[in-house]
């Protein structure tokens, strides 16, 4: 049989194109050639189900072979559940073997290689955005606890979670590594900084509407959005599926099939990751039943973003030297929305969750008895039941139940938008 293989002779006669093309070499690796004649190794791969591109060099100063090497020695590292392409930006950041930047990235070769893929960028974006513009020049052994506060100070005040305390724990097992390995005399100083940065309320309870006339007032004001047209769609998607609004905005074209009427996604966009044991099973993945309603908010979707893998995608839209790259909006930006309605201290992105939970535990037929089981709307919030052999038999229940209840829901919210007369859940409706 033939190879796929690039060889070395039809590389060597390969010539520019009006516009860019790949010459395949087989596993995602490709040379790409652009219009001037230059040629660049790119190898394309998928983590956390989202693909990236990984640049390996120019050709031919990086040779087959070399790129080859390359794609293996990154391939054994996605095995590991690392991202190649973080640990490559992380390794061309480090400028010298005693300053704060080139102790982090030993302590996370070292300490993070065999965690999931998801702490390991997490914690690695929390260095990167937060941590290495202030102190990563900084020599490790010279860092005092005043350096320290202005930096979680800023995370404190721009996140709504505990990332704060997460990062200077973070910081602490930095510095500890260097105690360790003879860089750093004195002591660790992050443990005398915790009494300045309290937690935030770990049981937070999120503001939400729930009384009918006021959800038919709120989502009236959803209908006359005046804002981006993205962001005003997430608000009426979020009103309908109950979804955490982290997961929402982070939605892919890919995860959404229009036939089938279903949005699926994966173990590992949820919200517990860490809890999952084997990635990708198929009872770990979130399906969720979408009524006719959140087809059309999607349908009027594509023409705006369907160039892009993300549903929700930002307006700030990055340009790299060869294309460009595109990332979702900001978890923020639903809350922002909704306060510029009117309603801040009233609801939340979080909120629509609450309300429609509220609402469909409330709903009663007749004859008094619940309309929608309360399983089926534990599930559609994707929570987790505690007791294991029940939630192993009940993962897969009530997708024909939840179809029902969204469309339902999604009926009913268009009642209460019209205006009209509110008939209370509990009176006289069928589903």
């Amino acid at each position: 049989m033939p190879s796929n293989k690039l060889t070395i002779k039809e590389i060597e006669h390969s010539k520019p194109k009006d516009k860019p093309y790949k010459l395949s070499d087989g596993g995602g690796l490709y040379l790409l050639i652009n219009p001037k004649g230059s040629m660049y190794w790119r190898w394309k791969y998928r983590i956390q189900g989202r693909e990236k591109l990984l640049a390996i060099g120019v050709y031919p100063d990086v040779s087959l072979k070399e790129a080859r090497e390359v794609m293996h020695e990154a391939r054994k590292r996605l095995d590991q559940g690392i991202d190649p392409s973080l640990t490559k930006k992380l390794q061309a950041l480090a400028p010298g073997a005693d300053t704060f930047k080139a102790v982090a990235l030993e302590w996370i070769e070292r300490h993070l290689k065999n965690k999931s893929a998801s702490h390991y960028a997490r914690t690695v974006g929390y260095l990167e955005r937060d941590v290495f513009p202030f102190l990563g020049a900084r020599p490790v052994g010279a860092i005092k606890p005043p350096e320290l506060i202005p930096i979680i100070d800023r995370i404190q005040k721009r996140v709504v979670r505990d990332s704060h305390l997460r990062t200077l724990q973070v910081i602490g097992q930095i510095l500890r590594y260097a105690i360790a390995t003879g860089r750093r005399e004195d002591a660790d100083p992050t443990p005398s900084l915790k009494g300045l940065f309290p937690p935030k309320e770990a049981a937070t309870h999120f503001p939400a509407i729930t009384d009918p006339v006021e959800v038919g007032r709120l989502m009236r004001a959803i209908s006359h959005y005046s804002g981006n047209m993205i962001t005003k769609a997430a608000l009426e998607l979020s009103s309908i599926v109950m979804m955490r609004p982290g997961a929402l905005i982070r939605a892919e074209w890919g995860e959404i099939d229009f036939d089938a009427a279903t949005w699926t996604i994966e173990a590992e966009r949820m919200k517990n990751p860490m809890q999952v044991k084997k990635a990708n099973r198929e009872e770990d993945r979130h399906i969720i039943p979408l009524p006719a309603q959140a087809l059309a908010i999607l349908q009027g979707l594509l023409p705006l973003t369907g160039h892009s893998c993300y549903v929700f995608l930002s307006p700030a839209i990055r340009s790299k030297k060869h294309g460009e790259y595109h990332k979702p909006m900001s978890a923020e930006t639903v809350n922002k929305a909704v306060q510029r309605m009117g309603f801040a201290g009233e609801m939340t992105g979080h909120g629509f969750r609450s309300m429609a939970s509220t609402l469909l535990n409330d709903a009663r037929r007749p004859d008094g008895s619940r309309m929608w089981d309360s399983d089926a709307i534990e599930r559609q919030l994707s929570h987790k039941d505690r007791n294991q052999i029940r939630s192993a038999y009940n993962r897969g229940q009530y997708l024909d139940e939840r179809r029902r209840m969204l469309q339902w829901w999604a009926d009913y919210l268009d009642r209460l938008k019209e205006g009209g007369k509110v008939i209370p859940i509990r009176a006289s409706v069928t589903a």
